[in-house]
């Protein structure tokens, strides 16, 4: 890990008084995946599912008729609302995860971020060429620009009533730079791809720049109250082996290293963080990956074109692994989502090592609730180890 006094502390509101913040929240009664992601081998595997507050609930939908996507980000009660509902809903979960976006970040540099019904994220003015990198916002003051989500962290912490751990989260630097300068989502990535090849060491710069900014939010949402981290690169695997190890890798070791760096400068215990790089599968990247004393991250997560006997073969016993139903298996009726838990619950529990169950990405829209959580109820079952 790289020595505490290069990084500089943040600008967060409960900086000094996380101790009195964290004393104010209800005793945690669950604590399987905080356990699972400290590398023990749990009674069952703990159960949460990446946008599990989200379209697929009636409850959110509702929510959604009278409040913009961003409006709910941006205002906390809202926000822990919407954080809550899966928790109220189904008592088989065993964590949640706030309820935000991992655009919030381009916007916190100065980038406009629109959600379109439609399209999905739309950034109007992406990022050309390196001179548009002077239009960024160098200075991000977190608690300014973000503190939102740090009350809605505190709020919800409240409002869980110690059922579960809240999870806290970002997007990976590689992640975001792809939005901010494709303008969006994209099946080529060819606009920030260029960029990698065009202009490497101006990206490496763009990439710190947004480093910095995710690792200070992190920070700022354990001081809040999340008790457990997840960083999301959801386009990894649009970059060559040696691309990510060149560019997406260092970056994301950056937050880790600072997180932890942070929280241990200021006298917290400290917290497990999770990275999830979708698509990153080739064996070097997972040796890459393989070692928390080097990356700082404590769990991998995977997504559903993986085995994870063959994984735990690259990555060795050090890590922790998450994951990873296919999402579409949601869709394959009770017996199927059954089967499905069941095959791969076996192969699971022969991996060795913190398991923490969840899909491969993301719960999509037309998922029925009940399935999701029939999927949660086969998880129980069928994870309890001999």
């Amino acid at each position: 890990m790289s020595a505490i006094e290069k990084y500089d502390i943040p600008q967060v509101k409960n900086l000094d008084k996380w101790q009195e913040v964290e004393k104010s929240f209800p005793p945690l009664k669950n604590d399987l995946l905080l356990r699972a992601a400290k590398g023990e081998e749990t009674e069952r595997a703990p159960v949460w599912v990446m946008r599990q507050a989200g379209r697929y609930l009636p409850e959110f939908l509702e929510v959604r008729k009278s409040h913009s996507f961003f409006e709910c980000c941006q205002t906390p009660s809202i926000a822990s609302t919407l954080t809550l509902q899966p928790i109220d809903r189904y008592s088989k979960l065993d964590a949640s995860i706030i309820f935000c976006d991992i655009l919030v970040i381009p916007q916190a540099l100065g980038m406009e971020v629109l959600m379109e019904p439609s399209k999905g994220p739309v950034l109007p003015k992406p990022l050309i060429n390196p001179d548009d990198i002077k239009r960024l916002n160098k200075n991000v003051n977190v608690e300014k620009e973000l503190g939102y989500l740090f009350e809605a962290i505190t709020l919800t912490r409240k409002g869980l009533l110690g059922r579960v751990p809240l999870i806290g989260f970002c997007g990976a630097p590689w992640t975001l730079m792809a939005y901010m300068c494709e303008g969006g989502g994209s099946k080529t990535f060819e606009k920030s791809k260029s960029w990698l090849y065009k202009y490497p060491k101006e990206s490496k710069e763009l990439l710190r720049i947004i480093a910095d900014v995710c690792a200070d939010l992190l920070v700022g949402q354990v001081l809040a109250g999340a008790q457990m981290l997840q960083v999301f690169d959801s386009w990894a695997g649009e970059l060559t082996p040696y691309q990510y190890k060149e560019f997406a890798y260092p970056a994301s070791i950056y937050i880790s290293h600072k997180v932890k760096s942070i929280l241990k400068q200021i006298g917290h215990s400290g917290i497990a963080i999770t990275l999830f790089a979708k698509g990153a599968n080739s064996p070097s990247t997972f040796k890459l990956l393989s070692d928390p004393l080097i990356t700082g991250y404590d769990t991998l997560g995977l997504d559903w074109t993986v085995d994870p006997l063959e994984v735990r073969e690259f990555v060795g016993t050090k890590v922790n692994l998450q994951g990873n139903f296919d999402p579409t298996v949601l869709y394959g009726g009770k017996q199927g989502i059954e089967n499905e838990v069941k095959r791969l619950s076996e192969i699971w529990k022969k991996a060795k090592g913190g398991w923490i169950a969840n899909l491969g990405h993301g719960i999509t829209p037309n998922v029925k609730p009940e399935d999701m959580g029939w999927f949660l109820e086969c998880v129980h079952k069928y994870s309890k180890r001999d």
